[in-house]
């Protein structure tokens, strides 16, 4: 087996903080799974008064693949553990479902803190070498740990300079000046830490 370098899962490490967490996003909840349900059932609604309306054909083919592609939605999403009221048109339009499109559009914005999922990839190999074992198991083990305390301690010296040039705003020129000979990797990694 290779041996795994330290270097390498630090490396790890600042590439996923650096990556961001834009592509890592919380599993649907039950908020924003009623909220498709509820997406699904306005469309085919939609789509029910163009055709009653008579509207033009351009409308109705619109609403029509609106409601193909929310069940596509509603697919990916799963259906809720409990329906939300949407039998009829003033149900769909009701205060309660405004609102929980509203909670479901905030739930959906939210992304997994970078530091927390790269603890969590360290602790996952940790827990991996503890079961591996062996001589090889030991070192992965050590050097995990290693890089667990690297990247709490790189984490909290950008949280000290954070707060240092937030306390002290006439030092911030000055200490940005002293950042000048960072890499760009480097300052890639820290501006990401800092969001």
């Amino acid at each position: 087996m290779r041996r795994v370098n330290g270097m390498g899962l630090i490396g790890l490490v600042l590439i996923v903080i650096s990556a961001g967490c834009d592509t890592l996003r919380f599993a649907p909840s039950e908020v924003q799974k009623q909220n498709a349900y509820v997406h699904h059932r306005t469309v085919q609604a939609a789509a029910v008064q163009a055709k009653q309306e008579e509207t033009t054909e351009t409308l109705q083919g619109l609403t029509e693949q609106a409601t193909q592609q929310s069940e596509a939605i509603l697919a990916y999403y799963g259906l809720p553990a409990e329906i939300p009221p949407s039998d009829t048109v003033p149900e769909i339009l009701s205060e309660g479902n405004r609102t929980l499109a509203q909670t479901a559009r905030v739930e959906a914005i939210q992304r997994p803190d970078p530091w927390e999922v790269a603890d969590h990839l360290l602790e996952l190999g940790i827990g991996i070498g503890g079961v591996v074992g062996g001589a090889f198991g030991v070192r992965m083990v050590r050097k995990l740990q290693l890089a667990k305390e690297k990247s709490i301690a790189l984490r909290e010296i950008v949280k000290g300079n954070e707060l240092f040039k937030r306390d002290n705003p006439e030092y911030t020129d000055a200490f940005k000046q002293s950042q000048q000979g960072q890499s760009v990797d480097t300052r890639t990694l820290v501006t990401a830490m800092k969001e």
